[in-house]
């Protein structure tokens, strides 16, 4: 009994310093001049699996400053046969090891969302791979200073080691 109290005295006693040890830890806010490019909102279509897919987009910076959340979801206006979709990634960078970090959570569910997409830059891409248990996918952010836009385009590789297009998107502003 007497220890008991002396940890609920002692853990008291400490609770006043957990938030000054923890904004000691918070790292600061990542900034990227390539994925600055990125916030707002955008009007994506293009194919995915060989069908037309058409998306809004929104992008802002969420968990301080660390991560930039991309929420896609089916355009309300998309044709009624189009399958409807839904994703939110997270899109991070890491100064340790030097690479982007890609999370991907959609409406498939958890079994995909256990794959981190590790990333690199080159120039005005971001390159991702996913190393899925069915095989590598690639996704590339491509920016367009010129056009004002991102280009998004994935492959995955067939069971036959074949690479195969599985999205060809384009990113625009909406017109209002």
């Amino acid at each position: 009994m007497k220890t008991s109290f002396f940890v609920l005295v002692l853990a008291v006693l400490l609770i006043p310093f957990a938030p000054a040890r923890l904004a000691a830890q918070t790292p600061p806010e990542w900034h990227d001049d390539l994925v600055e490019h990125m916030i707002g909102s955008w009007k994506m279509e293009g194919q995915v699996m060989a069908h037309d897919a058409h998306y809004d987009v929104e992008a802002e910076w969420v968990l301080n400053h660390q991560f930039l959340r991309i929420h896609e979801k089916t355009s309300a206006g998309a044709p009624v046969a189009e399958h409807r979709y839904e994703a939110t990634w997270f899109l991070g960078y890491d100064p340790v090891s030097e690479r982007y970090v890609l999370h991907l959570f959609d409406v498939f569910g958890t079994r995909y969302s256990e794959t981190l997409g590790y990333g690199t830059r080159d120039g005005n891409a971001l390159r991702f791979v996913f190393e899925y248990p069915e095989g590598p996918f690639h996704t590339v952010f491509r920016w367009s200073q010129e056009k004002n836009s991102w280009e998004w385009l994935m492959e995955q590789k067939d069971k036959d080691g074949k690479w195969t297009s599985f999205a060809d998107l384009k990113l625009t502003r909406p017109t209002r």
